[in-house]
Formats: C-alpha cells, structure tokens, sequence
C-alpha cells in the first residue's frame, strides 16, 4: 500500500469512528439537527488534527438526501464556498458541471460503496471547474447508508505544495551542506554524544587529533575513542552531563589511535532539542602540544642562563632574578637604553607565579599625554573626541600576569599621580568611567634615566619611585662589562648561524680590534645589530672589517684602555672555535689563522688553552 493510500485509509477509519460515534446518541430522521451537530463536532476535531498535517483535505458530508449536512474550512479554501453558503444545500451545487462525477458519491448513497482515488471536478463558487483527488465513504447505521463522507484535495495545489515542499527539502539539504561545512572547517575538534555517551557526530578536527575516522568514532562510546586517565573518573563532560555545566578550559590527555599521547584543552556544554530537552553534550577540543612547546621554548629561551654574561655586576643581577621572581613584588629596572631590561622584564614573569598569565608591554615614551592615560586605563566610548567604541587598557589586558612599564620615567607628573593611585589602591576606573576595576596585576617598571637625577628636578613623583622601587635591578652598560664582550658576540655568532642557515666561524683579529675598540653607546642590542649587520654581508667563514658599519669602521675609537684580560679572552675564544672547528689539528687551525703552527703552539701555552 502506498504511503498516500495508508494515510487516506486511517484518516477514512477516524473519520467513520468519529461519525458513528456521533450519530449513535440520536434517530436518523426524528433528531437529525443534534445528529448534525455531533458530525460538525467529530469533523471539526478531525480538521483540527489535520492541520498539522502538510495538505489539509476538504471535507463534506452528503446526507441520504443528498443535502450538504458539514462543509470543513479546508473544504470552503478549496470550492470558494462559505460553509452557511453551502450547508442545507443541494450536492448538485458542486457537480453542476460534472454531472458522471456526481453519479459516483449517489452510487456511494445508494449501494454503500466507497470510493477512493477518484479524479473529480468539482464547481467553485465562480462556475470554474476544478480539478480533486477524492475519496467517498459511505455511513451506515443498523445496514443502512445515512450519509457519505466526501474528501479531495484540490490537485493544483497539492503540485504547488509539492513544489514548495521540493524547495524547502532543497533549502534544508543546502543549509546542512552549510553547517557540516562549518563543523568541519572548524580548528577545534568537535563532537557530540547522546544521553548514553554514544558518539553521534566527529568532525574532521577530530579526526586529526585522534587519529580516529569518522566512521570508527560514530557510534563507540566517547572513552573507548579517548582513553583518558580521566575518562568514566569525573572527567569534564560527566560534569557537564550530571549537572548541567558547561566546562571551560579543562586540560588533560588522550591517547591517539596511534598510541601517542596527546595533551588537549577542552570546553564542553549541554547539548539541548527544541523543546529544551537534554539530549546529550557537545565537546569542543585543540590540540596544546604545540603551545607547550611554545611556551616550553620561550621559557627556555628566558632562563637566566640565557642573559649571557659573567661579569660581577651581572652575577649580581642573576642572583637577584632568582630572589625577585618568588615573590609578587614591584620592580625598577635601570639602566641605558639596549642594555636588556625587557628582556630581564620576561625572565622575571617567565619564572614567577604568574608565568601562565599575560605579559603586556608598554612603551611610555611612545605616546602623548593625551593618549598615555587611555592606553593604561583604557576608555569607555564616548570619553573624548574619536572614542567611538569602548577600548580595554593594559591594565586590564594584564589582569593575572604582568605589566611592564618600560621608559616609565618619560610620562608627565599628571599620569604619575593617577599611577600612583592605582598602584596604592590596587583598582582604577576607564577613562569617561566610573566603575571601579580591581586590579591583579604584577607592575615591573624601567627607565634609562637615572631616577634621582629626575626626583630632584621635580619630573619624577618621590613617592611613586618608592612605590615601584620595592626591588630595583641596574644593567650596566657594555662599555662597562667588557670582560663579557667575546662572550656576547660568540652568543650572536651562534644565533645567527641558525637563522640565516650559515657558518661563520669568528670575526677576523682586525675586525675584532675595531669592535673591541668602538664605544658602544647603544649597548648589547647595538652589537646584536652590528653582528647582524656583519652576517648579511659576509660571504665566508670569517667576518673581514668590510663587512662592519661604517660608523664601526671609520668612527672615533674608545678613549678608554682596553684592559689586557678582555683581549686575551677574545684571542683565546678564537683559538678555541678554531681547534674546535678542525678536530684539535694545530696545523690546520695554524693555516687558517694564519700563524706558524709552533707561534700557535705557544699561544696555547700562554692562554692555558
């Protein structure tokens, strides 16, 4: 049986039941009115039910007379008759122009037939003919037919419900196409279990991730893909299942089809229908290997050991990292501008308590006082001229890790006292606010100016040294570690061997005088710079002088005296890369240094090498 014909027989069934029912509780002549009124009540129940339904049907009933006793509101859309216009009518009003099909439902009357399938014209209330599907049904009481239950459907409009219904089908199937899309382009993986931790979708982010396939995860509880120590032990998503909560956040391992564990961040949320019906979670998740090692890299590259220098000022500075990173306190970083004071600034919050929060660095002397206040605090729109939205200060992008303060010497007497505020009141306010923001932050400050230099010409606050100058930490300048001079330039040597894929052994003893001997007045970063500088020109093993600056080359040379350890050191750094180069060989370090191999010989002796 068809699909149509299935649904036109319970519709038939219902119909019958309702009828019977209904003409039961009256005499088919003696009290027709309240029989009448029962048939409206059973087909008004009906039509109820069948608006639900994608095409509602047109229904009449035909009395044994062949008078319209029900003419539903489906029935009226579709003839353009009202129902008093209709109702008490002859049936002939809807066959006038169809008289063989009016034949058919008195056929029904007459010999208790019924009919279905039928094609039938009907006649509307304009005298136009239309086209129904029908289906006629008689009803007996005690044998005997007293009405028929005529239903159609006008066919013209079941097409263009079709072509509606076709539409839409297509606009659900594109609008899905849409959404698996965006489910699999997503960089999170993502899926979903029901109500009994069954995998119902997996994307293709965690496909990759897993190693699992779709059609391996689909299906399979979410702990026979994942294997965690936590999976079915409280992890996050028996959380979100058994109260309700979504989880953010959470950090664990799974175990890849492939047996490699895998360190995941995962959020996960209750997964709801449109009634609001729990009906199982969703879990978005990212793969944290790679910023692991990120953040494994950078906090290797930030170890104390890594700021190279073995000057006593420096062992000074290394001793008082390793005290200053323990605590929350605030700190002043002196010192000349390139001599490193941000670097030492990310040292100090790599390894301190609040090295998993933010660092924020701002430059004070990069603005102007008009805007210094804004990027501190931030502003709420509409503060100022150009304040079109609202805009979050660093104070607040620091919130849980550590602000840096560089040049903070350079801001105006107006800014220090606001600053000072905050730091003793721990909160501040948005420019154009007035809302009290509690402030968790860890302040360290630097300038190249020299503090008491400025407190005594009245352009820095007393009080706000003393309050950012818990701890302070002076870098000398170059000029003044000289002894650590082969050792920095060895340290960039290196590093940019591995970034411009080369391999430069050393500068050459001319070059390496003309270094020694420049001033220096931009510090370490200038000979970070001046080494770059060098390696871009460089076309062999050994930096020549042609490769320098100009201004290395042809500028005024240092008046102080080079002291004879800093050059012995570098002479000894030298011989050493070189031995080191050619496997100990004295005479093939000789030849390239172009000494006597028993000159080198006795250099190695003087130098303890």
């Amino acid at each position: 049986m068809s699909l149509h014909a299935c649904n036109e027989c319970c519709m038939h069934c219902i119909i019958a039941i309702n009828l019977e029912r209904s003409v039961s509780e009256s005499t088919v002549r003696s009290n027709q009115t309240q029989g009448y009124v029962k048939m409206k009540e059973a087909i008004s129940i009906i039509d109820r039910n069948r608006e639900k339904m994608v095409i509602p049907d047109g229904i009449a009933v035909i009395g044994s007379d062949r008078k319209i006793i029900v003419f539903n509101e489906a029935a009226s859309r579709i003839s353009g008759y009202r129902e008093d216009e209709i109702v008490g009518k002859h049936y002939d009003l809807l066959f006038r122009n169809s008289p063989h099909d009016m034949e058919q439902i008195s056929h029904s009357l007459t010999d208790n037939v019924a009919l279905s399938n039928l094609s039938v014209n009907i006649t509307d209330h304009r005298g136009g003919v239309r086209n129904v599907l029908a289906s006629v049904t008689p009803i007996t009481k005690s044998g005997k037919v007293i009405s028929a239950v005529f239903v159609f459907r006008d066919t013209r409009e079941m097409l263009t419900l079709t072509g509606e219904l076709e539409r839409m089908t297509s606009e659900l199937i594109d609008q899905r196409n849409r959404l698996e899309a965006i489910f699999n382009s997503n960089i999170e993986g993502t899926f979903t279990i029901d109500n009994e931790w069954t995998v119902t979708s997996f994307n293709n982010s965690a496909e990759k991730i897993t190693g699992y396939r779709k059609s391996d995860a689909v299906g399979k509880k979410c702990w026979e893909i994942f294997r965690s120590r936590l999976c079915r032990n409280g992890c996050h998503m028996e959380a979100t299942m058994t109260r309700g909560k979504p989880t953010i956040g959470n950090e664990l391992e799974i175990v890849s089809r492939q047996g490699a564990r895998v360190p995941i961040r995962v959020n996960s949320s209750i997964l709801r229908n449109n009634k609001r019906e729990k009906i199982g979670a969703v879990e978005t998740f990212i793969d944290v290997s790679e910023i692991r090692n990120l953040s494994e890299h950078l906090r290797e590259k930030f170890k104390y050991e890594y700021i190279v220098g073995r000057n006593k000022e420096m062992e000074r500075v290394f001793t008082l990292l390793e005290s200053v990173s323990q605590t929350d306190s605030s700190v002043l970083i002196t010192g000349e501008s390139g001599t490193g004071k941000e670097l030492v600034a990310r040292a100090i919050h790599l390894n301190s308590a609040r090295q998993n929060g933010p660092f924020v660095a701002l430059n004070c002397s990069a603005f102007a006082e008009s805007l210094i206040e804004s990027e501190l605090f931030g502003h709420e729109k509409g503060a100022f001229t150009g304040a079109i939205t609202t805009k979050i200060g660093k104070f607040e992008l620091a919130q849980e890790g550590t602000l840096f303060l560089d040049e903070i010497g350079d801001i105006s007497l107006r800014v220090q006292t606001k600053l000072l505020r905050v730091l003793e009141t721990r909160q501040f306010e948005r420019v154009g606010g007035n809302k009290p923001i509690k402030m968790n932050v860890r302040i360290i400050a630097a300038t190249n100016r020299v503090p008491q230099d400025e407190i005594e010409a009245g352009r820095f606050r007393k009080d706000l040294f003393y309050r950012i100058n818990v701890i302070n930490i002076h870098l000398p300048p170059l000029r003044e570690r000289m002894d650590d001079f082969p050792l920095l330039v060895n340290h960039f040597i290196t590093q940019f061997n591995e970034k411009f894929s080369k391999h430069i052994l050393r500068f050459s003893p001319e070059t390496y005088d003309l270094l020694i001997r420049y001033d220096w007045p931009g510090n370490v970063r200038e000979l970070e710079n001046v080494v770059e500088h060098s390696f871009v020109l460089c076309g062999g093993e050994v930096i020549q002088p042609e490769c320098l600056p100009e201004r290395i080359r042809t500028g005024p040379r240092a008046e102080r005296p080079v002291p004879n350890s800093t050059v012995k050191g570098a002479e000894r750094a030298m011989i050493i890369e070189v031995l080191r180069k050619h496997n100990g060989s004295r005479v093939k370090a000789a030849a390239e240094l172009g000494i006597n191999p028993s000159t080198l010989w006795r250099k190695m002796k003087k130098l303890g090498i």
